[in-house]
């Protein structure tokens, strides 16, 4: 499904409420539209404003911890460093692909929270409180769905909740439990990934390595040497294509 840029803008201020419960969550958004209403008073608005922005700010990267852009943008930077190549291709690069990705992985995940949570509350249909429960609810499946119950178990240890306040599983997991859990586990997921990715780079320097040992030329450097056999290797396997078709699958795309 395809992401419109409104929607995704839109539902950029929703990672700042992911880190609160729902309710707190729809009082604040409730305080904000009345201290900027006509009866606020100057200060109140000032205050405001400066909240505002301070959230757009921050509401970018509390959206990738919410998303699959980690374990690509991690994937991706050790993908170039296998390849032995230093700034090629560039930040932008990678970081642009990394985000097409995600919105093509998040797709039906932004979709849900647009159709059942944003627009119903934007139309005034919802209250701000059922609003908002609806925009988190398919980021907390999608996170759900992909966090290992070891890290969980752990966040969960370090709240300081009891036994029996814990979770029993993903889906009832606080957010503040839920988002660290899914992002370390994502993190994992990412260097195993990395990990497989450096294998076939590897055997070839350390064939090439080899090799001009044997020649006697151990002067000249085998990350020279190595380079283009690892370029051509890439380009002849369709390396980015089977990079981004294994990351997409990674998450059960099709």
């Amino acid at each position: 499904m395809r992401v419109r840029p409104f929607r995704t803008a839109a539902l950029a201020i929703l990672p700042v409420l992911l880190l609160l419960p729902t309710a707190a969550g729809a009082q604040a958004l409730n305080l904000d539209l009345n201290a900027l209403g006509e009866g606020a008073s100057l200060s109140g608005r000032v205050v405001q404003g400066i909240v505002l922005l301070t959230v757009l700010s921050v509401a970018p990267g509390l959206l990738i911890m919410a998303t699959s852009f980690t374990r690509i943008i991690v994937v991706l930077s050790l993908l170039r460093s296998a390849l032995g190549l230093q700034q090629s291709p560039p930040n932008m690069v990678l970081l642009s692909l990394a985000m097409f990705l995600t919105f093509h992985i998040m797709g039906p995940v932004f979709d849900t929270a647009w159709q059942d949570g944003l627009r119903p509350l934007l139309n005034e249909q919802v209250t701000q409180e059922q609003g908002l429960e609806r925009m988190v609810e398919p980021f907390r499946a999608f996170m759900a769905s992909q966090v290992r119950d070891k890290d969980l178990t752990a966040f969960a240890g370090f709240s300081g909740k009891s036994e029996t306040e814990k979770p029993k599983t993903a889906e009832t997991a606080d957010l503040r439990v839920l988002v660290p859990a899914f992002l370390l586990s994502e993190l994992r997921r990412a260097f195993e990934i990395g990990f497989l990715v450096f294998l076939p780079f590897l055997v070839i320097d350390m064939v090439v390595a080899a090799v001009l040992m044997a020649m006697g030329m151990m002067m000249l450097p085998p990350v020279m040497i190595a380079l283009p056999f690892k370029i051509i290797f890439f380009v002849l396997t369709d390396g980015w294509f089977l990079i981004a078709n294994s990351l997409i699958r990674s998450y059960g795309g099709a």
